[in-house]
């Protein structure tokens, strides 16, 4: 772990991450900044699984400014494909979606458009039964029908909804979603904020508990895999791994 005197001496220009160190700290996690300075990655565990948490520079065109992202490797099974995000941005990108394969007169998106896009064009709608607020704020698909709602009941839908009027209460571009065994979580966030942070946090780790559960479930199910699908973790810094 990088204590105190080893943060601060490699501090130099950027943003303060004062606070952000110190909380990682206390919660027994790993933080470093970035190499330019822009940004920093948290590394920490839930219950025995790795997990990385890093802000930074945004690596998709829907978020402009900076981002948090975090990843899980859970070892779910292939198929179990599910997203959810928040509403503002799922008709962005569907309207996208449709004016890229009209206009090129397509039948389909093409392999540089990121899954978030891809499934909304792929896979049926997660129907939300849920409160109003819900529905109002979050919308899904998922590759499998019965999963998706599955993966809603209980906790996550719970930390959704108290997302939606904290975290997500400005219907910021949210992404939560399952692929190729990982968890990823991507948000607009335009500052690092220690409250933001451990709450974003929260949410992805009962995400996570919760897609290990619909998995356990259907663990005796055949498992399908779709070879058309490109990575949806787009590492743009020199070095980085994503576990492979």
């Amino acid at each position: 772990m990088l204590g105190f005197k080893g943060f601060f001496a490699n501090q130099g220009s950027g943003p303060d991450f004062t606070d952000i160190a110190a909380w990682a700290e206390r919660c027994g996690h790993q933080f470093k900044r970035e190499r330019d300075g822009r940004g920093f990655i948290v590394d920490g565990e839930f219950s025995g699984t790795p997990w990385r948490l890093e802000w930074g520079p945004s690596q998709r065109a829907y978020i402009v400014g900076h981002e948090l992202r975090l990843r899980m490797d859970l070892q779910l099974p292939p198929d179990l494909q599910m997203l959810m995000l928040s509403t503002s941005l799922h008709e962005s990108l569907e309207k996208e979606a449709y004016e890229q394969i009209t206009e090129n007169n397509q039948t389909e998106l093409g392999g540089a458009t990121p899954e978030e896009t891809r499934w909304l064009t792929m896979f049926p709608k997660i129907q939300l039964g849920g409160s109003r607020l819900m529905r109002a704020a979050f919308s899904g698909v998922s590759g499998l029908p019965e999963e998706g709602p599955a993966w809603l009941e209980g906790p996550l839908e719970h930390a959704l909804l108290r997302a939606a009027g904290t975290l997500l209460r400005s219907q910021p571009p949210f992404v939560l979603m399952t692929l190729r065994g990982k968890l990823y979580l991507r948000m607009l966030l335009a500052s690092a904020d220690e409250t933001d942070i451990a709450a974003a946090l929260h949410l992805f780790e009962t995400a996570g508990n919760e897609a290990r559960r619909v998995a356990k479930a259907r663990a005796d199910e055949p498992v399908s895999w779709s070879s058309t699908l490109s990575t949806a973790w787009h590492n743009s810094v020199s070095g980085r791994r994503d576990g492979k």
